[in-house]
C-alpha cells in the first residue's frame, strides 16, 4: 500500500510533456481560465505605429 501513497518521480521532460498535453486540451475544449483567453480572438494590431521626426520642430531648424 506504500507504493500508492508514495508520489511517482516523474522526469522534467516527461512533466513539460504531459502539462504542454494539458494545455492543448484545454486550448481544444474551450475552457479556459486564464484570463488572457477571456476575451476571446483579437484581430492582430500593426506594430508599425512610427512617430513623424520632430527634430526640425524641436531645433528650429531651417
Amino acid at each position: 500500500m506504500s507504493d500508492n501513497t508514495e508520489p511517482k518521480k516523474v522526469s522534467l521532460q516527461d512533466a513539460i510533456r504531459q502539462k504542454l498535453a494539458q494545455k492543448k486540451e484545454q486550448a481544444n475544449t474551450g475552457n479556459q481560465s486564464s484570463a488572457y483567453f477571456e476575451g476571446g480572438p483579437k484581430a492582430m494590431k500593426s506594430q508599425n505605429n512610427k512617430k513623424p521626426n520632430n527634430q526640425r520642430r524641436r531645433t528650429g531648424g531651417s
